[in-house]
C-alpha cells in the first residue's frame, strides 16, 4: 500500500498572498429552467473558491469531489476548460467558466465567505448562520425550488446540516427528504474511515465519498439514469 498521504486544510483557508476575500454573497445556482429536484447545500463559500468564482463549491476543494459526484450521475456538465486549470475559483472567473447545472441546485447555509480581516477564513458563527435573515434567505430559495419539483436537500457537514434542522423549525421542510452526508475535508473524509482513517489512503477516502455523494443524490430524489453506478456498486 502507498504511505499515507497527510493533509492539512490550511491552505483550502488561506487565500495566496496578495489574494482577498471579498466576503460578496454567494447566491444559490440553479438551472435556468426545468426540473429542480435535489438541493446540495454545503457550510459556507470558501475563500480560493466560490468566494472567488462566485458560484457555490466552484473552486472550493469540497467542490471538486462534488462535482465528480454530480457529473457522474449525469446533474452536471462541467466546462471542457475546466480541465486545463488549476482547481480555482480566481481562475474559473477569468474565463468565464460556469458549470452546467442539470436536476440540482447548488447553494451554502451561509452565502459568504466569512472573515474579520478580509484574508482569513473563519468558520461562520450559529447566530449569523441561524439568524432571521439567513433562515429567511434560505427559505426563500426552498420556496423558489419547490414549485420546480425539489424532493430532498443533501448536506454536506454538521453545520449544513444544524442549519437545515434549524430551517425545518421555522418553515416547513416535511415533505422534502433530508440526507446528510460528512464533509468532503480532510477532516471529513478522515472521519468515515475506521481507526480515525490511520492507515488509510486520502485518494480512497475520496472516491469512497464520491460513491456516497452520487448515492445520497438518488436517495434525495434525483432520478439517477440506469446504468450509473458507483465504485462500490461495480465491486
Amino acid at each position: 500500500m502507498s504511505p499515507t498521504r497527510r493533509v492539512t486544510t490550511a491552505a483550502a483557508r488561506t487565500p495566496r498572498a496578495g489574494s482577498r476575500i471579498t466576503g460578496a454573497p454567494v447566491p444559490l445556482c440553479a438551472p435556468n429552467d426545468g426540473e429542480v429536484y435535489v438541493l446540495v447545500m454545503g457550510e459556507a463559500p470558501g475563500p480560493r473558491g466560490a468566494d472567488q468564482s462566485g458560484v457555490p463549491f466552484f473552486g472550493d476543494g469540497a467542490g471538486k469531489h462534488l462535482y465528480r459526484a454530480l457529473e457522474r450521475v449525469g446533474a452536471v456538465r462541467m466546462p471542457a476548460a475546466v480541465a486545463t486549470l488549476p482547481w480555482d475559483g480566481a481562475a474559473f472567473r477569468a474565463h468565464g467558466l460556469v458549470p452546467a447545472l442539470h436536476g440540482v441546485a447548488v447553494g451554502n447555509a451561509f452565502d459568504r465567505c466569512p472573515t474579520d480581516d478580509g484574508v482569513r477564513f473563519r468558520a461562520p458563527t450559529r447566530a449569523e448562520l441561524e439568524g432571521d435573515a439567513n433562515l429567511a434567505r434560505l427559505a426563500a430559495d426552498v420556496a423558489r425550488l419547490v414549485p420546480r419539483g425539489l424532493r430532498g436537500i443533501v448536506t454536506l457537514g454538521k453545520v449544513a446540516a444544524r442549519t437545515v434542522g434549524t430551517l425545518a423549525r421555522v418553515t416547513d421542510l416535511s415533505l422534502l427528504r433530508h440526507v446528510a452526508l460528512p464533509h468532503p475535508s480532510a477532516q471529513g473524509l478522515l472521519s468515515m474511515a475506521p481507526d480515525r482513517g490511520r492507515g488509510a489512503r486520502l485518494a480512497d477516502l475520496e472516491e469512497a465519498w464520491v460513491a456516497q455523494c452520487m448515492r445520497a443524490v438518488g436517495e434525495a430524489g434525483y432520478p439517477i439514469t440506469p446504468g450509473v453506478v458507483t465504485p462500490e456498486d461495480a465491486a
